[in-house]
């Protein structure tokens, strides 16, 4: 079984992006097991820190999208399990 890691990542939006669905699609397109550690959102801005566990090659196709989102993206911490 592959190494399974965990990042934090916090995560800013502003306007469009706090409705786009982009949780729903990083549940859908990536195999990674994703939990809201906590958030704070209102109409045009939102700031939400998502957990993400999951092959190291799959957090950082993860990491790369939300990237390309617009949206600010920050690792909070790494740990690596067996």
């Amino acid at each position: 079984m592959a190494d399974m890691t965990e990042v934090d990542v916090n995560i800013t939006a502003r306007g469009e992006q706090v409705t786009f669905p982009w949780v729903w699609r990083l549940c859908r397109e990536f195999e990674v097991e994703v939990s809201i550690v906590r958030a704070n959102v209102d109409a045009d801005f939102g700031v939400i820190q998502l957990r993400l566990r999951g092959a190291v090659e799959e957090i950082q196709r993860a990491t790369a999208w939300l990237m390309t989102t617009g949206m600010h993206v920050d690792a909070v911490q790494r740990s690596v399990g067996a």
